[in-house]
């Protein structure tokens, strides 16, 4: 192996912080990667990483070590193709995880526009609605919509979706159109539990330029997308969701929009991924691309 491999290794044995998945990501025996770290070591006179039983942790050393090697092999990416023909195209896999409606609507049908432009590049993507760990999980980044917790992770907000209040024309037919949140007195929401927390979160609305929420009377309560629309359709309530989860339902009013004066605040669409020296050429094109996709097809709903 050599030394750039090493450093590979190293780097995603940080990430991963186990030894075994290190080893099942750059499928290797783990014998192999043990071996490496142990030569890298002793290469550069310095214990890097302490083991445990359950897992890594960077030394001192070592983390700065990491840094340094993380600016190091993104530099030595974009050198090895300075001099390459312009015509080359980039090549490798790209683990990617974004929401399951987003991934099934708007990203999974344009991916051919993405192959047909950078056919050497391979895309793992995860669909989930769930929090992941990028760096335990080996994952180059991910699409989340909502507000972001702290992290170290590198963020980069694409725009903001704007959300619509939705019903059945069956569910106006028995409960009337409201109107004013007063009238929400009178109505039942389908209520969704954060898939991450089971929070079940409140009806939303902006009034005069303040976010306010109100608990809904609720029959049922679901903790994911598909399920949630659903609901609407079969009558049980109102929805609040992205314009683009139900742009067919409303064009073939399956579902009608209601007190589009008193909608809830956008949410921020954000792309995170774990460091800004690390980036490949392949996840900075890709980066590019998904982020034209999304305002052509995300963003152009006025709030």
């Amino acid at each position: 192996m050599d030394k750039i491999d090493t450093l590979k290794v190293f780097v995603r044995l940080v990430e991963s912080r186990s030894f075994t998945r290190t080893a099942d990501l750059l499928r290797m025996p783990r014998s192999t990667v043990s071996m490496a770290l142990q030569a890298l070591e002793h290469r550069v006179g310095t214990r890097l990483i302490n083991r445990t039983t359950r897992r890594v942790s960077l030394t001192e050393d070592g983390n700065a070590f990491y840094e340094r090697c993380l600016r190091l092999l993104a530099d030595y990416e974009e050198t090895e193709t300075l001099f390459r023909q312009s015509s080359s195209l980039p090549r490798g896999k790209l683990r990617i995880n974004v929401p399951g409606r987003l991934g099934r609507l708007i990203i999974a049908p344009a991916l051919p526009q993405f192959f047909a432009r950078y056919p050497d590049i391979e895309i793992d993507m995860g669909v989930t609605d769930r929090a992941v760990d990028l760096l335990q999980e080996g994952i180059d980044c991910v699409l989340r919509v909502g507000p972001l917790a702290d992290s170290s992770l590198v963020s980069r907000k694409l725009g903001d979706l704007v959300l619509l209040n939705c019903a059945s024309p069956a569910y106006l037919a028995e409960h009337g159109t409201p109107r004013s949140i007063a009238d929400l007195a009178t109505h039942f929401a389908v209520n969704y539990a954060s898939p991450a927390s089971g929070r079940i979160e409140e009806w939303e609305y902006v009034e005069a330029g303040a976010e306010r929420r109100i608990a809904l009377r609720s029959r049922v309560t679901v903790n994911n997308a598909e399920a949630y629309i659903a609901c609407c359709l079969a009558g049980l309530g109102l929805i609040q969701i992205p314009a683009y989860d139900v742009e067919s339902h409303l064009a073939s009013h399956e579902l009608v929009e209601v007190m589009s004066d008193l909608r809830a605040a956008p949410m921020p669409v954000s792309l995170l991924y774990p460091h800004r020296q690390h980036a490949s050429r392949r996840l900075q094109l890709f980066i590019d691309w998904i982020t034209g996709l999304l305002s052509s097809r995300l963003f152009r709903h006025k709030a």
